[in-house]
């Protein structure tokens, strides 16, 4: 008789540890073991006896049934560890939710691509575990023209191996209850009356405060601030270079420059001039909210380094297409015409955000990334064990934000300036728009033209971490594929971009996404931009939204009047007439905290900087 010695290990989460009966049997080359009983939790290793050696082990068959006087359980194992009688140690990474009495297969870890699985127990398990894959993971259809979701009736249809943990779905629907609960205590969530004093709106930023947000409650109508907010705030994606004028932002030397001080074209040959461009929500219609007609701008914005290296706004015309009802505003204007210039920019900036650059290019693309992930490569895969982190909660929040937020019911659609009809054709915009030059950051500064801009520090910081992760993708994917060929021939990997090109780019060639790998660069590439787009830039553009965000004048998310035609007329009283209602300002604020929350489980991304060839 020969021995194996199996340790099995259960996870350190809530509800990880069954009362059930736990059976495991081997399956090697040249055999297989009879199926034993484990109680758990195990205290030390368990002895599974063979006639005689089974040969190198390939799998494990996993499974629990409930005790008499029992209910059935939910197990959490992480792995199974079994030391063979010739001293070999196998081990078996589970990290499954086992909620039922079938028998599950487990692939011993090493990791194999497709063409190297030459046993038939090998194959057949990983064929098993991808066929059960794609009835867990289905692609739907939330709306035509937009990247395909994972088909969910509520969270609960999630795999158990996707959803939120117990500590962060308590907290996390904690943080959503209080919040809005506070503000309706101070009478403020159902308040559909204007603002009439800038101080009062303190009673609903007191609520929640943040060093950056009282920052910005401070210095909110400086045009530093405004600047600085297209480089180093929530949405770092816009600004760029301006070498030429468009043609619809008639611009002219003395109206920037008083005097004869300088010139624009001097400036744009200097690389001083910098553009941000709103077309994107031109035309698109406004939302009602509270029954009252509300405004949205496609403005265009100038601005320009100064000697001491600030970013200031030195033009901004709020409409697209010049005429004489459509003012350019300049900070020589009066107090409120320039300030009210701005606040409509801002405005603008938080429906281009939030559907552009934070929900289209960084969760709903996560999501594809994701599934197209969990339906086309097994576990034993390395590209499965190299991205299965970054997948971590995106399919539970990106359900609750359809669900929440973006539904006929949820609280964008309802008090966004951009909400309802707009949102829709915003958003098939925004995947129009999307290339992959612009998700790779290198390529989308350097597009950018804004290599050299000062204090940028997005750039300066993302360019670091996107070099860091292209490194560790690069040693561990060339440790796997030798040649480009290799790369070819792996069918689960072309699945997988395959998919992501259909279900998340919907087959458009104009985006430049691949359709299938065929070298060791372009995979390192594109899964680097993966990793990236799930850990970097979704930090850059989420994070900080309470604290540019939260002072509603800073960033309101809707305006209830339309800009001024003409210089001389706005005054506060007319600034407060233009502010979203208390309502709306309390459900955004709200919001904006629930998602800049961090759980007390967050994981920081965590790779090892490989040295420079």
């Amino acid at each position: 008789m020969v021995n194996y010695e199996v340790t099995v290990s259960t996870g350190k989460l809530v509800g990880a540890a069954t009362f059930n009966d736990v059976f495991i049997k081997l399956v090697g080359t040249d055999g297989e073991s009879e199926r034993v009983k484990r109680t758990l939790p195990p205290t030390s290793g368990t002895l599974i006896s063979c006639p005689v050696s089974i040969g190198k082990l390939v799998l494990i068959e996993l499974d629990k049934q409930c005790l008499p006087l029992f209910p059935e359980d939910t197990w959490f194992p992480t792995k199974v560890v079994v030391k063979s009688p010739e001293g070999a140690t196998y081990n078996f990474p589970i990290y499954r939710w086992i909620t039922d009495s079938e028998v599950h297969l487990f692939r011993e870890g090493t990791a194999l691509r497709v063409f190297e699985d030459d046993n038939y127990f090998g194959r057949l398990c990983r064929q098993k575990e991808l066929d059960q894959r794609e009835k867990d993971y289905c692609w739907d259809v939330y709306a035509e023209g937009i990247p395909h979701c994972m088909k969910a009736t509520d969270p609960l249809s999630l795999p158990c191996e996707v959803r939120f943990s117990f500590t962060k779905k308590t907290e996390f629907f904690y943080t959503a209850a209080t919040g809005l609960a506070e503000l309706q205590l101070k009478g403020l969530a159902d308040c559909k009356e204007n603002w009439t004093n800038i101080d009062d709106i303190n009673r609903v930023f007191c609520c929640k405060r943040t060093d950056i947000s009282d920052y910005v409650q401070e210095h909110w109508k400086e045009d530093a601030l405004f600047g600085y907010q297209y480089l180093n705030g929530i949405n770092p994606m816009l600004i760029r270079r301006c070498s030429a004028l468009p043609d619809n932002f008639p611009v002219t030397d003395d109206m920037v420059f008083r005097h004869g001080q300088g010139s624009l074209r001097n400036e744009m040959e200097n690389g001083n001039i910098f553009l941000c461009d709103y077309k994107l929500l031109d035309g698109v219609k406004a939302n009602t909210v509270n029954g009252k007609k509300q405004y949205l701008m496609a403005p265009l914005i100038l601005l320009h380094t100064t000697p001491d290296d600030k970013l200031m706004p030195i033009a901004i015309q709020l409409k697209q297409t010049p005429a004489d009802d459509n003012p350019i505003f300049f900070p020589t204007d009066s107090e409120y015409d320039w300030l009210i210039a701005k606040i409509f920019v801002r405005s603008a900036d938080f429906s281009a955000h939030q559907l552009n650059v934070h929900l289209m290019r960084t969760h709903l693309l996560a999501e594809v990334f994701a599934v197209a992930l969990l339906r086309n490569v097994p576990m034993v895969h390395p590209l499965y064990k190299l991205l299965i982190p970054h997948t971590r909660y995106t399919l539970q929040i990106n359900y609750l934000a359809r669900n929440l937020l973006i539904s006929d019911t949820g609280v964008f659609t309802e008090f966004a300036a951009s909400g309802g009809e707009g949102m829709m054709t915003i958003l098939e915009r925004s995947l129009s728009s999307v290339t992959y030059s612009s998700l790779c950051i290198p390529e989308d500064i350097a597009e950018r033209g804004v290599e050299a801009l000062p204090n940028f520090y997005y750039r300066d910081d993302g360019l670091k971490l996107w070099d860091i992760i292209q490194r560790f993708v690069q040693g561990v994917l060339s440790f796997y594929y030798k040649n480009d060929a290799e790369v070819q021939k792996d069918s689960e990997l072309q699945k997988w971009i395959s998919d992501i090109f259909e279900h998340g780019f919907l087959s458009q060639t104009s985006t430049g996404i691949p359709q299938s790998l065929t070298t060791v660069v372009e995979m390192v590439k594109f899964v680097t931009m993966v990793i990236f787009t799930c850990s970097g830039q979704h930090s850059a553009v989420n994070t900080g939204q309470y604290d540019y965000g939260g002072w509603m004048p800073n960033t309101p998310i809707s305006l209830q009047l339309p800009p001024p035609t003409t210089k001389g007329k706005t005054g506060e009283a007319t600034m407060l007439e233009t502010f979203p209602s208390v309502n709306t300002t309390a459900q955004g604020m709200a919001s904006m905290w629930l998602l800049s929350k961090q759980s007390s489980d967050f994981r920081t991304i965590s790779v090892r900087r490989f040295p420079a060839s």
